[in-house]
């Protein structure tokens, strides 16, 4: 890399890095190093030293702390900040738990004449951002610090990019935060280092799949795994992401559901199965959808909806207690309560309950009237169940704080889902809102393979109108089905919302460490040969970058003089050896 695409900073680690080779320090070694302590324990297991007398105030003292009295740890971690007091400093180690400050003293890491480690390494070479190991005993400092007193250090790795340096005032106002969203999620590892607090969301999240394990796994379902690409996109209404298979010569999907393989496994004779992980859906990305999500999807054998409603209360509120310590999560001034049971109501109920309207009985074409009454916008490619569906989005889905499951849908919204046992038209379905928004979907899977076959005939009708989130007729699904599948629960719940509603962020993207962004837009630059060819040095090129003149046509017409002034402002700072070009010729790269 050119010195001349680094900051100063930048410039003055990559100095320090090779000072520290010179000293014959390897800036990143290969060898363990032996943690045997982290910070919030060594806080948390401190015993303070006995009290053997009292001084001129009064005040209580205790022995003090050396290495045969006290506790000796070996603790590493990221430099966080440096106060260099002479032959003494603090410094505050920042590790997978939380942060610890250590005392260093001269004489104490450097016990021999040779004071380099001190003097050169720690004082100077050192940056914030830095690994090291230290190994020393715990004390309290005179302000009551629960601290490490350094006997050794170790370099661990050198930072070479300085981190933004966030800080809190007295009163607790924060300056110059890293607290660009887009930044922050396209650097997370960044974010991670620097926010505290967001580390917590993700040890939340990881909390929250392990208690969600552990309850199928007791529950004695068996986790699987299935095709994240498929010959088909089914499972799910929605548009794939679609992609070229080179050795079969064949376009595949992207999968958007794990059902039909799941229900696949039910047929071949697995009680019960679940998958944990990533579904892709081509649509649109907002602050609850993200097009790379994951999810849970579970079938069990001989179990049905009204068992589902049940299996479901007590698993979320497990869940929310595992968290948060409570079955109760605070979210925008609400307290959302995940204590079992759930109000149940049917989807044409809350439509009729929102809106007045009473979808039940009614042909498509009255609904897409009422729709467009209310100045939706709905056209020819949706059927039925697209436009209820469009309906209880608008009025309803929005307004359901505490959990309801959303029960009984229309045949047309359901295409693999069992009839209603008593209810002409409807399915025996349910969707879990929470806080205004989807969090399961759940159905007593239909298992008939003619009825199916009906269904999937119907789907195709709509994508032959445009519906391009129709589903796709799976045949050897259909097969599967014909070797006779027994009744079946199933349930998919969105693991992103589910972080989301329990850890209290609003923005998918919070939940996510990694969630999709659009490509990072660089400022152009022309290519070297386009300068060349305007007759500039190749060793001017690099210069007149830094100066701001990444494209050619920026100098065109510019001020000889001005730019033989910056040039040579560049060349004193970084020290270059290249004499400095004359206006004239640089009157010749302006025309």
């Amino acid at each position: 890399m050119n010195i001349l695409e680094l900051s100063e900073q930048e410039i003055v680690r990559r100095n320090n890095l090779q000072q520290l080779r010179d000293l014959g320090i390897n800036p990143y070694p290969a060898a363990e190093y032996p943690v045997t302590a982290w910070s919030t324990d060594i806080v948390k297991d401190f015993v303070d030293l006995p009290i053997i007398g009292k001084d001129e105030e009064g005040n209580d003292v205790r022995e003090t702390a050396t290495p045969e009295n006290s506790p000796i740890v070996s603790v590493a971690g990221r430099i966080m900040s440096k106060r260099i007091m002479g032959k003494a400093a603090f410094a505050e180690l920042q590790d997978s738990k939380g942060r610890i400050q250590v005392y260093v003293q001269r004489d104490a890491i450097c016990p021999d004449e040779n004071k380099d480690l001190y003097n050169i390494v720690f004082k100077k070479c050192l940056d914030l951002g830095d690994f090291i190991g230290v190994k020393g005993y715990v004390f309290r400092t005179k302000t009551g610090e629960i601290s490490v007193h350094v006997m050794e250090m170790t370099v661990l790795s050198k930072s070479l990019k300085p981190l933004p340096i966030v800080k809190t005032d007295a009163e607790g106002n924060v300056f110059d935060s890293f607290d660009d969203p887009e930044l922050r999620y396209r650097q997370r590892y960044v974010d991670l280092i620097v926010n505290a607090g967001v580390k917590e969301t993700f040890l939340k999240r990881a909390t929250i799949i392990r208690t969600l394990r552990s309850i199928l796994d007791n529950a004695g379902y068996t986790e699987v795994d299935t095709p994240i690409l498929q010959n088909i996109a089914g499972g799910a209404s929605a548009r794939p992401f679609i992609t070229h298979f080179n050795a079969l010569n064949q376009d595949m999907y992207m999968r958007i559901a794990t059902e039909l393989y799941l229900k696949r496994l039910i047929v071949g004779g697995f009680e019960g199965v679940y998958e944990m992980g990533k579904n892709f859906r081509n649509e649109g990305m907002d602050k609850t959808h993200n097009p790379e999500f994951t999810c849970m999807e579970l079938y069990v054998s001989y179990k049905d909806l009204l068992w589902g409603m049940t299996f479901t209360e007590k698993m979320l509120e497990e869940i929310c207690t595992a968290v948060n310590g409570k079955p109760e999560v605070e979210i925008d001034g609400n307290v959302i309560s995940f204590r079992a049971p759930f109000r149940r109501l049917p989807i044409l109920d809350a439509i009729k309950e929102k809106t007045g309207f009473d979808c039940d009985g009614k042909t498509e074409e009255e609904i897409r009237a009422f729709c467009l009454s209310k100045g939706m916008e709905v056209d020819e490619t949706m059927g039925k169940g697209k436009l209820i569906d469009e309906l209880f989005g608008e009025f309803c889905e929005g307004t359901f704080i505490q959990p309801t499951f959303i029960t009984d849908y229309p045949v047309e919204m359901s295409p693999l889902t069992k009839m209603h046992r008593s209810k002409p038209g409807l399915t025996e379905r349910f969707e879990l809102m929470v806080n205004g928004k989807e969090l399961a979907n759940a159905y007593s899977e239909l298992n008939d393979p003619i009825d199916q076959e009906e269904r999937f005939i119907e789907q195709m009708k709509l994508a032959d109108k445009g519906d391009d989130e129709a589903m796709i007729i799976d045949q050897d699904f259909l097969r599967a089905l014909q070797y006779g599948m027994p009744p079946t629960f199933g349930i998919g719940i969105g693991i992103d919302r589910l972080v989301m509603l329990l850890t209290g962020k609003f923005q998918i993207g919070e939940v996510m460490l990694f969630p999709q962004m659009k490509p990072e837009v660089k400022a152009p630059r022309d290519k070297d040969e386009l300068f060349l060819e305007k007759g500039i040095p190749a060793e001017f090129i690099p210069i007149l970058r830094k100066a701001g003149y990444n494209l050619v046509a920026t100098l065109k017409d510019e001020n000889p003089a001005k730019i033989q002034q910056q040039i040579i402002e560049i060349i004193k700072k970084y020290k270059l050896e290249v004499e400095k070009p004359s206006q004239e010729t640089i009157a010749t790269w302006t025309v």
